[in-house]
């Protein structure tokens, strides 16, 4: 595929540039008046037009971008999108002023959802998950990860691993799983948290290693959720089973989760709404990266993570969804990007290089996703004819994607 009159070529980062830190966030690459080569699934070269080799120019099938941007899929590295139902019945309470600890105290939220998959049916889970996928793809998003944690039980987070391996199997974009069983306390053990932690490490993770089910390990550590040694003795068993930490962490509270991901050499650390100079001051000394999920904080109307004092502490930023039927029922990358911008103060270009390159990243497939670099893979997508890069975040609540690109050819599901 050529694609000729390309207004500009948006991320177009070196090979070796894996993760953005801090300051390199500000730079978005961006090559006006553009052609693109694609061969098989792979870019293949770009260039400017008027130096297009005439090999390349006399190629007869060719797609016109003219006044249109193409950009590098968005990577959304945080997703719970595998439930059973949504929870607009917990709408008109958040309306109301309650907060999430007491939506949950009353049996809703992760419970809530619980007792609803554990009577869903693996392929009823499949069809529906399949549904929001798509929705996604459509908006751009071309990598993603996506998390059980609605199960509670052995079988429920059985089911949804298997859920997320079909889907994996099913979709042209690459996805990563992360097992998070340890997401809430099932009512039986309400009192008796040991308990629930031995039928994660005993039963639980055995099985899922011996099926291959699952990429990472994640733990809601957060208070009235998992405790700081909680969540150490969940992480330190799920390395024991090759699987990565990505951690839920200072969501509701400076709870010490950074610290506790840190010494278990987390990937990521995600949503960070609350944090201190001592979470700044460890996440410094780490590789982790930072995840934030400004559309929770939207939702829920929580404080928005403080995105440019990561930044300035030469941090790596990524930006998710968060899709899930609670606190975040939106799949859509382009209101996150439009949201760091207006809520979290994060340029454009930040914004973008945090969604795309550093998304990548943070589900540790930044080598072939998440910039337009020759020898990636080509999930691109193709905006609507537009008078600049800054339009996209500007013009929130509008979809400005005309074409998706999957693996070098134009997305139709």
């Amino acid at each position: 595929m050529l694609i000729i009159n390309i207004k500009g070529l948006v991320g177009l980062h070196s090979k070796d540039k894996l993760v953005l830190r801090g300051s390199e966030l500000d730079s978005l690459p961006v090559l006006e008046n553009a052609w693109l080569l694609i061969e098989d699934d792979l870019i293949k070269d770009f260039g400017k037009m008027d130096s297009i080799p005439s090999h390349i120019s006399n190629l007869s099938s060719h797609v016109s971008a003219e006044g249109r941007y193409i950009f590098p899929s968005w990577c959304d590295s945080h997703t719970h999108i595998v439930f059973a139902a949504s929870r607009e019945e917990e709408f008109a309470m958040k309306i109301q002023g309650k907060s999430y600890e007491e939506i949950a105290a009353t049996g809703g939220g992760i419970l809530n959802s619980a007792n609803k998959l554990k009577k869903a049916s693996e392929d009823e889970l499949f069809e529906s998950a399949s549904v929001r996928l798509k929705q996604m793809i459509h908006l751009g998003t071309g990598a993603v990860e996506i998390k059980s944690g609605y199960g509670l039980t052995k079988e429920s987070e059985i089911k949804m691993l298997r859920v997320i391996r079909r889907l994996k199997n099913q979709f042209p974009i690459p996805i990563k799983a992360t097992f998070l069983a340890a997401h809430a306390y099932p009512a039986e053990f309400k009192n008796n948290h040991q308990g629930y932690i031995d039928l994660i490490i005993n039963e639980m993770l055995p099985q899922i290693a011996e099926e291959k089910l699952a990429d990472y390990i994640d733990v809601f550590c957060e208070k009235g959720f998992f405790s700081v040694e909680e969540t150490d003795q969940v992480l330190k068993a799920g390395a024991k089973y090759g699987l990565k930490p990505k951690v839920h962490a200072n969501q509701l509270s400076v709870s010490g989760a950074v610290e506790v991901s840190v010494q278990n050499s987390a990937i990521s650390v995600d949503h960070l709404e609350e944090s201190d100079e001592e979470t700044i001051r460890t996440l410094r000394n780490a590789d982790t990266i930072v995840t934030l999920l400004p559309s929770c904080s939207f939702y829920l109307g929580i404080p928005f993570a403080d995105a440019k004092s990561f930044i300035r502490a030469d941090l790596p930023v990524a930006l998710a969804t968060d899709y899930n039927p609670g606190s975040t029922p939106s799949g859509n990358m382009n209101f996150v990007v439009s949201l760091a911008c207006i809520k979290m103060k994060m340029f454009p270009e930040q914004a973008i290089n945090a969604a795309t390159l550093n998304g990548a990243a943070a589900m540790e497939m930044s080598e072939d996703y998440g910039s337009i670099t020759v020898g990636k893979k080509a999930n691109l997508f193709i905006t609507k004819p537009m008078p600049s890069i800054a339009y996209l975040p500007y013009s929130f609540g509008e979809t400005q994607i005309e074409t998706v690109i999957l693996n070098g050819e134009i997305y139709n599901g």
